[in-house]
């Protein structure tokens, strides 16, 4: 089959041919029907993240068709169509897992970084942590909803807002654009914070709602309840805590920031909350879904085939992408 394939730190994706992968205990084989492209996928191949394992697949915004089970694997039928997320395993037992905090696991297992992921044609993946999707997405619009959807929600969840509030999105990209449907349809104001100069997302986010866009460096007409951060820019960790009111709340949600410079501490003097988010949780997983169930979102995409892989990564990180780059096999 083929798959894309990280070379060496800093290059090209390799185009290989793998043999088909089987199936073990309570794993399913999954044929990739398509497969989002996540700014994760780049901390990867730049080694931004310490490799692990050489020659990985990347892709942890997989949607797939289930071909075959393995053993005790009863969840879902052959035929079904699944979600595979970053998530792919926890140990289950130690003092995370044991209270409800599987998304720090000490013992994670992640797809696409420690078990092969969706830039393949197929792959495997334990069906405890898939999920089943919404039948009102097609397969490149589910693509995106399995880690911008899911870890954008988780750290939408965290920001704590209260009744109708002034949310802050620094990075307006694949997570950010499904958020900020969300965060309208629950009646809060969406301030959409982009690169000096980026025309094109500021438009973008007024289509989806936001009253507000603008510059990352200029401060909101009015003070923000809450900012979301998704840009892996650890400049922006001060300028959004320069947006928030007191008692306000600033969330990190990548897995990846460069060097956070340092900071008055009156930006978070007045009981102001900074704090990240780590992968996720299958709780997340379902509450995400049941919200978009009542609330549906557009998710916006430009596909490529698979073999185009590395064009795709090359348009996420120069931001010639509006909404989310997604391969199909």
């Amino acid at each position: 089959m083929l798959a894309m394939t990280v070379a060496a730190p800093g290059q090209p994706l390799r185009a290989v041919d793998l043999p088909m992968p089987q199936p073990g205990p309570h794993e399913l084989l999954v044929q990739v029907l398509a497969c989002g492209v996540c700014r994760t996928d780049l901390h990867l191949i730049d080694a931004d993240l310490p490799p692990r394992h050489p020659g990985m697949v990347p892709g942890h915004e997989v949607v797939g068709r289930v071909v075959a089970a393995g053993p005790g694997a009863t969840r879902f039928a052959v035929g079904a169509r699944i979600g595979i997320p970053w998530l792919g395993g926890s140990c289950g037992h130690c003092p995370y897992c044991a209270t409800q905090q599987e998304n720090l696991c000490d013992t994670p297992v992640f797809t696409g970084y420690d078990r092969p992921g969706g830039f393949a044609e197929y792959t495997v993946a334990d069906e405890r942590y898939c999920f089943a999707l919404p039948e009102r997405y097609d397969d490149a619009h589910a693509a995106p909803l399995l880690c911008a959807g899911l870890i954008g929600f988780r750290a939408y969840r965290l920001a704590g807002l209260q009744g109708p509030s002034r949310l802050g999105l620094y990075g307006f990209g694949a997570a950010a654009h499904i958020i900020a449907q969300i965060a309208v349809a629950q009646g809060h104001e969406v301030y959409a914070f982009v690169r000096r100069g980026d025309a094109q997302s500021a438009d973008f986010a007024r289509r989806l709602g936001a009253v507000w866009a603008g510059p990352s460096d200029a401060l909101p007409p009015q003070p923000l309840d809450a900012a979301l951060i998704f840009a892996p820019v650890g400049a922006l960790v001060p300028a959004a805590l320069r947006a928030v009111r007191k008692g306000g709340t600033a969330v990190c949600a990548g897995i990846h920031m460069s060097d956070i410079p340092s900071f008055p501490y009156a930006l978070l003097w007045g009981e102001r909350t900074l704090r990240s988010v780590a992968n996720l949780t299958r709780e997340d997983g379902e509450a995400f879904f049941a919200t978009i169930a009542r609330h549906p979102v557009t998710t916006h995409v430009q596909t490529w085939s698979l073999a185009q892989a590395n064009e795709a990564i090359a348009a996420l990180r120069a931001g010639r992408v509006d909404g989310a780059a997604v391969l199909l096999p």
